[in-house]
Order: structure tokens, then C-alpha cells, then sequence
């Protein structure tokens, strides 16, 4: 995996711990995946299963990661594309906030 990779899933590990919610993928563009789960964040291959599935480009997930990208805003304006259940991305995006 990537150096961005494995860079945001500590960063997610220290901001969410676990997610007891369900399973969402984060597919970071040109860089790898991130499953989140009960387990916590972790580099992940880009087949894994999950119940919603969030991409974004590198500059758009590091922003949502720091707080200069509000994720409801980025998925308004094309930045953020969500497959999957809405709800539960809804919920990952107001626990990374």
C-alpha cells in the first residue's frame, strides 16, 4: 500500500477507534483502499466488501482527514461520490467532523 495510505489509516484510527456501525470503504484515487469496521481502519485490498463505498482524490480525503473538507460539502459538489447506504456514510461523515 501506499505511503498515503497507511498514513490515513492511522490518522483514522486515532480520529474514529472503531466503527461499530458497519463496514465502509474509503477508495483513495491513484493511492489504495481503507476498510472500516468494528476492528477499526485498515489498508485494504480494493475488492473487500463493505456496505457503502466512499472515493474521493487524495487532496479531497486528507482535507475531510484534517477538517478543511466538511464531507457533506465535498459529496455535494462531486468531490466525495458515495455507493452504497447513504445513512451510514452520513454517520462516518459526522464522526470524521
Amino acid at each position: 500500500m501506499s505511503n498515503v495510505v497507511n498514513a490515513a489509516v492511522d490518522a483514522l484510527n486515532a480520529k474514529l477507534g472503531s466503527f461499530d456501525d458497519g463496514t465502509a470503504k474509503f477508495v483513495i484515487e491513484d493511492e489504495g483502499a481503507i476498510m472500516i469496521d468494528s476492528d477499526g481502519a485498515r489498508a485494504a485490498d480494493d475488492a473487500a466488501e463493505s456496505e457503502v463505498t466512499l472515493t474521493a482524490s487524495r487532496e479531497t480525503f486528507e482535507g475531510m482527514l484534517n477538517g478543511d473538507v466538511n464531507p457533506t460539502t465535498a459529496f455535494m459538489t462531486g468531490k466525495l461520490k458515495v455507493d452504497g447506504n447513504m445513512g451510514l456514510a452520513m454517520k462516518l461523515g459526522s464522526a470524521l467532523a
